[in-house]
């Protein structure tokens, strides 16, 4: 009967540490204070955000390796079809025909956004270390926003119809 006399206390004990955390998890009772209530996490990113991150880490390549044709980068581009004056004034840039860019980090803003950390590369070499672009889900790819290309254009002087 030793265990009867231990089982009082434990489960008087079991009580007292489990009433406090259920209440937690109740529904609040219609309580205006927020708390108890439980909603579902917002969605700050896509639903895969690994097969995110990876699209857009590939785009980003490919839209600024000088080997990709333009009617790639059109399709790699926000709006595209609608930028492509200003794609072709970025591409006819000597230097932009040398660039290249890594992306160093991905964070998601939205399902369909996503601030993007990478280094511009011309020959090879950083050329803009730590830049910051964005990517927007268009049409179900992940692109290269018109913001950032906008914003190396205005770097590069040229003044484009459409920035």
């Amino acid at each position: 009967m030793v265990l009867g006399r231990r089982a009082a206390p434990l489960a008087a004990a079991a009580v007292l540490l489990l009433v406090p955390a259920l209440a937690g998890c109740s529904d609040g009772g219609g309580s205006s204070s927020g708390q108890g209530t439980t909603t579902a996490p917002a969605m700050v990113g896509p639903a895969d955000p690994v097969a995110a991150k990876a699209q857009i880490s590939r785009n980003w390549t490919a839209f600024f390796d000088p080997k990709t044709p333009t009617s790639e980068r059109i399709k790699l581009l926000e709006n595209g079809e609608k930028m492509a004056p200003v794609l072709g004034a970025f591409a006819a840039d000597k230097t932009a025909g040398m660039a290249s860019a890594q992306v160093r980090a991905i964070t998601f803003t939205s399902p369909s956004g996503a601030d993007v950390t990478y280094d511009l590369l011309v020959g090879g070499s950083p050329a803009l270390p730590g830049a910051k672009g964005t990517s927007v889900l268009q049409n179900d790819t992940w692109k290269v926003s018109v913001k950032t290309l906008c914003g190396l254009v205005q770097l590069s002087g040229a003044q484009v119809t459409g920035c």
